[in-house]
């Protein structure tokens, strides 16, 4: 499920630095880099839709997630980490980022897209690991659910190298949302693998959180823009709504 290992790669690899068009500079926000075991120590409390709390209720009523009417208000702003659903090892002659989902990876991605339309966590941008699993996963959440498909949608090919990378996915998320999405945007979808996809949502939420695949972590915070609301939050200040699971309530 993990993306391939690469050992002995930093985020300054060229790699990370030619994945993106050409937009205007933006400043960085402060991001401290913590250790990982010492920010999920904050809490172990792992949030599940239906069971602690209802995402939508409790981001609607708090936050209020809407477009902002002017660049000087700050809004709330909803990342979802969704983790590509259950793959195939039936032809083991195909390389890890060519593996296509299973018939059980299928039907997740249906119901995940489903529940998150529910909730109203649709996103208004997807960025998406380039693999195929990943793409799959999309593909069949717009076939089903129209929201999806109306999204601006972006493969980012180091989305599946980085995800194997130890404590590096928080900050190249941080990174790649900010260049990539504007103010007006307020609910980002990050789709990826696994390490990095669950350390970077236990990160964010200084909570211990699991995503197993085609789980969906929801979390939010607010800010003005983007790289406000990476610079408030730091790490661990981001709230976890829940975890949408295929098989939750």
């Amino acid at each position: 499920m993990n993306a391939v290992t690469l050992s002995n790669i930093q985020l300054n690899n060229p790699i990370f630095k030619t994945q993106f068009p050409s937009k205007p500079s933006f400043s960085k926000p402060s991001f401290r880099r913590r250790s990982f075991r010492r920010l999920i120590r904050r809490s172990s409390l792992v949030i599940e839709t239906g069971v602690e709390e209802d995402p939508r209720r409790a981001f609607s009523e708090e936050d209020e997630a809407e477009a902002p009417s002017s660049p000087t208000e700050s809004v709330a702003r909803r990342l979802i980490l969704l983790r590509h659903a259950k793959s195939s090892w039936r032809d083991r002659s195909l390389r890890d980022h060519d593996r296509p989902l299973s018939k059980t990876g299928q039907a997740d991605a249906i119901k995940v897209a489903h529940k998150l339309q529910e909730m109203g966590w649709i996103p208004q941008l997807i960025l998406s690991s380039d693999a195929l699993r990943t793409r799959e996963t999309l593909k069949i959440m717009q076939e089903h659910v129209e929201g999806f498909l109306e999204a601006e949608v972006q493969y980012v090919s180091s989305f599946y190298s980085v995800a194997a990378m130890d404590g590096q996915t928080a900050e190249h998320l941080q990174h790649v949302i900010c260049r990539y999405s504007s103010d007006d945007i307020v609910t980002v979808m990050c789709m990826g693998h696994n390490r990095g996809w669950e350390e970077a949502a236990s990160m964010f939420t200084g909570a211990s959180v699991e995503l197993k695949t085609c789980n969906a972590a929801l979390l939010g915070t607010t800010g003005k823009s983007w790289t406000e609301a990476f610079a408030l939050a730091g790490l661990g200040g981001w709230k976890l709504h829940g975890i949408v699971k295929p098989s939750s309530w």
